[in-house]
C-alpha cells in the first residue's frame, strides 16, 4: 500500500493507500505485546516492550532522512515506491525465517466478546484514563509528526533533504533513548511496589508543552529544532510506560486487548482530526495574512501536550491508590 501512494494520480487514492497502511499495520502491535506478556515477567516488561517499540524510532530516521534525500533527487513518488519495496523485502525475509509463534491458549479470553471485553476494561477508571491520555496524546503526536518537517520547510528556508536529515536523525535518536530510558524507569517504577506509574511521563509532557511552543516562534531554524527535542523525548517515552501500565491495570490474560484499546484511543482519533485541525487553523491564519500561520495551527501540539500531562498526572494517582487498596 506505501508502494501504491507513489502512482496515486489522486487526492482520494492517496488517503486510500494510506488507510491500506494503517489497516496493514494494526495487527502487530496487540499481537506483539501479548506474546511479550507470555514470555517476560511484569518486573521487566517496560524494557521488553521498549526494545519492541525501537522500530518507532529506527524506522522514523531512516524515513525521514532518506525520504527527503530521495524526493529530492528523484521525487515524492519514488519515496513511497522505494519504502513500499523495502518494506515488502523486509516482510518476505521474516516470513522465510521466523517460525510460527505457538497459539496462546486461554479459555477466558476466547470466550469473552471483543466488545464486552473492551466495555469491562473502559469501565474501569484507572483504564479510562489511560485511554483518554492516549486519545489526547494523539494529538499531540499526529500533527507533530505530519507538519514539524513542513514547519522547518517554511518558517526557516530548509529543503526537504536538510528538514528530513535534522529531524529524522533527531527523532530517531531520541525515540532509540526514549523508548530505552523509559523501559528501564518503568521497570524500577514497577519494582518499587509504589504503584505511581506515569508520574514521569506526565512531567516531560508538561515542559514538552512549553519547549514546543517557544520552538514554533523562535527566529532561529537551529534553536527552533534543539526546542522540537523534548516533544520528540516524551513520545517515544511514554510507550513503555503506557502500554506497560494498560497491561497492568487489565491484568493477566488481557494484554493483548489492553493494548489494542491503548492504540484504538491514539490511532483512531488522532491522527484523523488532529492535523486536519491543524490545517485549517493554519490555512485561516494564512489568509487573514498572519504571518507564520502553520506556526499558529501546530500550537494545538503544545496545548495538546499540556492536557495529556495532567490527564497522565490523573491516571498516575488513580492507578497508585488502586493497587495500593490491593
Amino acid at each position: 500500500m506505501t508502494a501504491l501512494g507513489g502512482f496515486a494520480a489522486s487526492f482520494l487514492f492517496l488517503a486510500f493507500t494510506r488507510f491500506g497502511v494503517a489497516f496493514g499495520e494494526a495487527g502487530a502491535t496487540p499481537a506483539g505485546h501479548a506474546i511479550i506478556a507470555r514470555k517476560i515477567n511484569p518486573e521487566h516488561r517496560g524494557l521488553a516492550i521498549a526494545l519492541f517499540a525501537l522500530g518507532l524510532p529506527l524506522g522514523t530516521m531512516v524515513g525521514f532522512a532518506g525520504g527527503g534525500a530521495v524526493s529530492d533527487a528523484l521525487g515524492w513518488r519514488a519515496a513511497l515506491i522505494g519504502a513500499g519495496v523495502a518494506g515488502a523485502a523486509i516482510g518476505l525475509l521474516a516470513l522465510a525465517i521466523i517460525s510460527p509463534t505457538p497459539p496462546i491458549r486461554s479459555r477466558a479470553t476466547r470466550s469473552e466478546p471483543f466488545f464486552r471485553a473492551s466495555y469491562r476494561l473502559l469501565s474501569s477508571a484507572n483504564f479510562r484514563w489511560l485511554f483518554i491520555g492516549a486519545i489526547i496524546g494523539s494529538f499531540a503526536a499526529a500533527p507533530f509528526y505530519a507538519f514539524a518537517a513542513p514547519f522547518l520547510i517554511r518558517t526557516h528556508g530548509y529543503s526537504a533533504s536538510e528538514a528530513g536529515l535534522a529531524f529524522g536523525l533527531l527523532q530517531g535518536l531520541m525515540g532509540i533513548l526514549g523508548t530505552l530510558i523509559g523501559g528501564r524507569w518503568f521497570d524500577r517504577a514497577v519494582r518499587s511496589g509504589s504503584g505511581k506509574l506515569l508520574g514521569p511521563p506526565a512531567i516531560l509532557f508538561l515542559i514538552a508543552s512549553t519547549t514546543t511552543a517557544a520552538a514554533l516562534f523562535a527566529s532561529i531554524g537551529w534553536l527552533s529544532i534543539l526546542l522540537l527535542v523534548p516533544s520528540m523525548l516524551s513520545f517515544a517515552f511514554l510507550l513503555p510506560w503506557g502500554f506497560g501500565a494498560a497491561h497492568l491495570v487489565a491484568g493477566k490474560g488481557k494484554e493483548a486487548m489492553a493494548s489494542s484499546l491503548v492504540m484504538i484511543g491514539s490511532g483512531l482519533f488522532g491522527p484523523a482530526i488532529g492535523p486536519l485541525i491543524v490545517g485549517l487553523i493554519s490555512d485561516a491564519a494564512t489568509k487573514a495574512q498572519m504571518p507564520n500561520g502553520l506556526a499558529i495551527g501546530m500550537l494545538t501540539v503544545p496545548v495538546a501536550s499540556a492536557v495529556t500531562g495532567i490527564i497522565l498526572l490523573i491516571a498516575n494517582g488513580q492507578i497508585a491508590a488502586s493497587l495500593q487498596r490491593s
